[in-house]
């Protein structure tokens, strides 16, 4: 079980000015185990503290403190709900995406690619919205052309739906996830 973290308190090197947020560098990091000034930072919300000694947060925040220093560590719960979406090679395609039980999302992308960059994170919430009803899979045309080559991929990123083994939809370019959405409820 977890708390949420409210304030955080972190020790403060001596040649710091008490409101510095600045960056620490390496060398002062090994200086701050000792000291026992401290800077109250702003309030972070999603950040929490996982105890590997006790289930249980009661109290203010200086014993949240001594929870981190017992084992604990901070986390940012965005990690939990996040969803990496696998990628597929040209050993992986036949397993994964053609002999697939349900729908499969694929999109084609490049490292070098815009485009592909921005509508990363919107196949990733698609990953989380329809977990259970549809897989997606990211596939890099660099270093899997023969799959590209295959379907006929001429611009990227570009996301195609199979279902039973059979490429079903289509959708070229960095589009809204609306577009997205109504192309992936027709098939489940």
């Amino acid at each position: 079980m977890a708390g949420v973290l409210e304030t955080l308190t972190v020790p403060r090197h001596a040649g710091l000015p008490a409101a510095s947020l600045a960056p620490i560098s390496s060398s002062s990091i090994s200086a701050l185990s000792g000291s026992c000034k401290s800077v109250n930072l702003p309030e972070f919300r999603g950040l929490k503290i996982q105890s590997r000694y006790s289930s249980r947060f009661m109290g203010s925040v200086s014993s949240r403190s001594r929870l981190v220093r017992r084992g604990g560590r901070i986390v940012c719960e965005a990690q939990e709900t996040a969803v990496e979406v696998p990628a597929v090679t040209d050993t992986t395609w036949q397993s994964l995406v053609l002999e697939s039980d349900s729908p499969v999302l694929v999109e084609f992308w490049a490292p070098w690619c815009g485009p592909c960059r921005m509508i990363h994170p919107v196949i990733d919430e698609l990953a989380m919205q329809y977990a259970g009803k549809l897989k997606c899979y990211k596939v890099n045309t660099d270093e899997s052309p023969s799959i590209a080559t295959r379907y006929g991929i001429r611009s990227i990123p570009t996301v195609i739906i199979f279902k039973n083994g059979e490429k079903k939809d289509a959708v070229i370019g960095a589009v809204p996830k609306s577009t997205l959405t109504s192309s992936i409820e027709k098939f489940l």
